[in-house]
């Protein structure tokens, strides 16, 4: 990671690179030195750093790369993160390129001309891959087959080497950093999704919170969530329809002191009625996060407090 300080109290850094840019990291951190609380909003789905030889080899790229992308969840994370203090870490390579909430290996090999399962060993892709949605997308409902080609493996390759390694080191290494100075440290996983449709008299979640089935982080957390969004008069779902994915995997330790939690949040609360820009709601769902994420701050600094590995006890003070 390339470190640049600025003023004595933040820090930018920049890590890996975008295969075809010149110049263009793949994710930034940013956010207060040393850090003002053990937080870190990670936004891995909002990156919009499309290279022409990408969008060239996409069938529809205006309607697919919207459709993609969690459209301008790194503007809600910017907002909350400056408002709070937490740590940011935004991809800026777009969903369309790797996906970075998906293992380096569920891949969808028939993208590449490789036969179901050969030279792969006994690995099978993930439902998500089968579906369309791996490591590489290749379709979408309503939209099809995303590609106008096979792709090479030497893409792939450098894809990973040069994006999804650097995120997930950078990642690794920011949450360490929390819970050595606070004792814990909690990962905000921020995604959109569409609006989701219930039964006729239901109230439609506006947010959904994942923990992998209580995985990936104490209860206390989600409880706290809850408790918020209830004051907040905010509709919200459990792990349902979306429980988390890789991200959490790999990088939640509840016994080792770092927590995680996905969080997806309704387009339709954010973005105006095309779901393309920013819209009315748009601050009134920072408003929300930002008092979810002080919320979870004073919780996992008691988490700290309680484990008793902070190096400074009194900056959870």
């Amino acid at each position: 990671m390339r470190k640049s300080v600025g003023e004595s109290d933040s820090r930018k850094v920049s890590g890996g690179r975008i295969p075809g840019s010149v110049g263009v990291p793949a994710f930034t951190l940013t956010g207060p030195e040393p850090s003002a609380i053990p937080v870190v909003i990670a936004v891995p789905h909002a990156g919009r750093g499309y290279t022409s030889e990408l969008l060239n080899a996409m069938r529809s790229p205006g309607s697919a790369a919207l459709k993609l992308e969690d459209r301008y969840v790194d503007r809600l994370a910017a907002a909350v993160a400056a408002a709070t203090g937490a740590m940011l870490l935004v991809a800026n390579a777009p969903r369309a390129m790797i996906d970075l909430n998906r293992a380096p290996d569920d891949v969808d090999w028939g993208m590449f001309g490789r036969a179901a399962g050969s030279d792969v060993g006994s690995y099978t892709p993930s439902r998500r891959a089968r579906s369309g949605l791996g490591l590489i997308p290749r379709r979408l409902p309503g939209i099809g087959e995303l590609w106008k080609r096979r792709h090479d493996e030497a893409d792939l390759d450098e894809r990973i080497a040069g994006i999804h390694e650097p995120y997930h080191a950078g990642l690794g290494e920011v949450l360490g950093e929390l819970r050595e100075r606070w004792g814990a440290a909690l990962l905000i996983d921020l995604h959109s999704m569409p609006p989701i449709m219930l039964a006729s008299g239901l109230a439609s979640p506006q947010l959904v919170v994942g923990d992998r089935f209580g995985d990936t982080c104490h209860g206390s957390l989600v409880a706290t969530a809850f408790t918020w969004f209830g004051e907040q008069d905010c509709a919200a779902a459990h792990n349902r329809p979306y429980a988390g994915g890789y991200v959490l995997e790999r990088h939640s330790s509840p016994t080792g002191g770092i927590h995680a939690m996905q969080i997806e949040v309704d387009r339709s609360r954010y973005l105006d009625s095309g779901l393309a820009e920013p819209g009315a709601g748009f601050a009134d769902v920072v408003s929300v996060l930002t008092g979810l994420v002080r919320k979870l701050a004073a919780e996992i600094c008691a988490l700290g407090r309680i484990s008793g590995d902070s190096r400074w006890p009194e900056a959870a003070e």
